[in-house]
């Protein structure tokens, strides 16, 4: 077949070649969703004759449209929105031409398990293939229909659309150059937790070999009690029973308008607070956390941004107007011990103001050390801090959640991430900085080394700016 032709398990595909590499869009990994099917575990495609066309872009999962950001534009990190069409659970893949048994690597996107797709600009491959990877990107199914713990119904259903499309790559990215031998499963914020509890799901076994978690939580699952405060509340406003049968009579298009409403749930338990605080009332859903269970033995990265909570702040204003009761609110909100917590974090940054200690206890929560009890449960991670400042919001959004996005996947001459209200903010991101991070993500789907030392005993973390240097970690040893 010719180089754009490929043939896969359901049937022959034709991609095209911008920017000098191969690109297939719109490939399904498991059969349309309709009806009932919409709570089920995947199933097959049952294929297609002829060739597909794999050229343009196809629609995306149910989702609200989302906002929220006030004066940052996310629009390239939420991408379209809902894009209508029942075949969407499908991949898109970037090669190099002529490629053979290249490293393949798999990513799994954010958006707080409610919004996101394969189609943000964000997640453009071009850069990857060029460096002789094989780069897949997916949709998974969303909000109620992908994690709301509905009983009769399998439980994360979108965490079983990731292991389908792991399967695909597993049956078909040979065809496209890529090693299934070689296969990195990497994530970022929601798609980071769904990798952390992908490692420590035995049905994932065997399907990806390396793993990334850019900015999850390695402590970030729902306990069963709290998904079933959410199945009740999106129930009850439905003025249905909480069964898969009454949700799958439920239009995606009012399942879809019930998601913003139920924000800010208060899933504080005896046992568990709230490990997306309130942000978001989907997650998934899991007896023990990926940290507390046994773990894949695969090669891992683990980190995060140095000042992940200012994306939720800085935008909005409140980085600034933060108040010591504010502070003491929110820690109240993520430890039983906040006095203790509170005293932790003045020693650890005795000049910092209330919107910095703010920021800092909302990032290590919801973000840091998660990741970082991952890291140290697996015992053989390598471990980063992205910590390069965007100067949008005026210089206050820093080195916020998504920020490295661009420089992983070598992207900062997209327009739309330029300007003083995009994610990098006016002036001239480092250049040298996305080679050495991108270059970093290659050679660990390459080799299994990102370049620095594992964490260790040593807890030894790579700082990612623009003059990056292996520093010890700070101590979260209060969380």
């Amino acid at each position: 077949m010719a180089d754009n032709t490929v043939a896969t398990t359901g049937g022959a595909v034709r991609g095209s070649s911008p920017g000098g590499v191969r690109r297939f869009l719109n490939i399904p990994y498991a059969a349309p969703l309709v009806g009932s099917g919409r709570f089920a575990a995947p199933a097959p495609h049952p294929g297609w004759s002829g060739v597909r066309d794999a050229t343009r872009p196809g629609p995306t999962a149910p989702q609200p449209q989302r906002g929220g950001f006030a004066a940052l534009d996310m629009s390239p990190f939420f991408g379209p929105g809902w894009v209508r069409g029942e075949e969407f659970r499908t991949v898109n893949v970037w090669a190099p031409h002529q490629a053979q048994d290249r490293p393949v690597m798999v990513f799994v996107h954010g958006g707080g398990f409610v919004s996101g797709s394969n189609r943000s600009p964000l997640y453009d491959g071009t850069a990857f293939a060029r460096d002789n990877v094989v780069l897949v990107t997916l949709n998974y199914r969303l909000g109620i229909t992908g994690f709301l713990d509905v009983p009769g119904a399998p439980r994360n259903r979108g965490l079983l659309d990731v292991i389908a499309a792991l399967q695909w790559v597993r049956d078909n990215i040979a065809a496209f150059g890529g090693d299934p031998g070689n296969v990195t499963l990497f994530g970022q914020s929601a798609g980071a937790t769904l990798v952390a509890a992908l490692l420590a799901t035995p049905e994932a076994t065997g399907l990806f070999h390396r793993a990334i978690v850019q900015s999850g939580n390695g402590c970030g699952a729902f306990s069963p009690e709290q998904a079933q405060v959410v199945a009740r509340a999106a129930a009850t406003a439905l003025g249905i029973e909480p069964t898969v049968a009454a949700f799958s009579a439920v239009p995606d298009e009012q399942l879809v308008e019930l998601v913003p409403a139920l924000s800010g749930l208060d899933l504080r338990t005896a046992e568990d607070f709230d490990p997306l605080m309130g942000l978001t009332p989907f997650d998934v859903v899991l007896e023990r956390q990926p940290a507390d269970s046994d773990l894949a033995e695969v090669e891992l990265l683990v980190g995060s941004t140095a000042e992940e909570g200012n994306l939720y702040l800085a935008p909005q204003g409140t980085l600034a107007t933060s108040t010591a009761a504010d502070v003491k609110e929110l820690a109240a909100r993520v430890h039983r011990d906040p006095e203790a917590l509170l005293a932790a974090y003045r020693a650890q940054r005795p000049e910092a103001g209330q919107g910095e200690l703010r920021s800092a206890i909302l990032g290590d929560a919801m973000f840091t050390a998660g990741g970082r009890k991952l890291a140290q449960a697996h015992g053989r991670a390598h471990v980063y801090e992205f910590a390069w400042r965007s100067s949008a919001v005026d210089g206050a959004l820093g080195a916020a959640h998504s920020v490295e996005l661009p420089f992983v996947f070598d992207l900062l001459d997209l327009a739309v991430l330029r300007g003083p209200q995009a994610l990098l903010g006016a002036g001239e991101p480092p250049a040298a900085l996305a080679k050495e991070v991108h270059g970093a993500w290659v050679s660990f789907a390459t080799t299994g080394d990102p370049g620095w030392p594992r964490f260790g005993a040593a807890h030894q973390v790579r700082r990612l700016d623009t003059v990056s240097v292996t520093t010890t970690a700070r101590d979260l040893s209060m969380w």
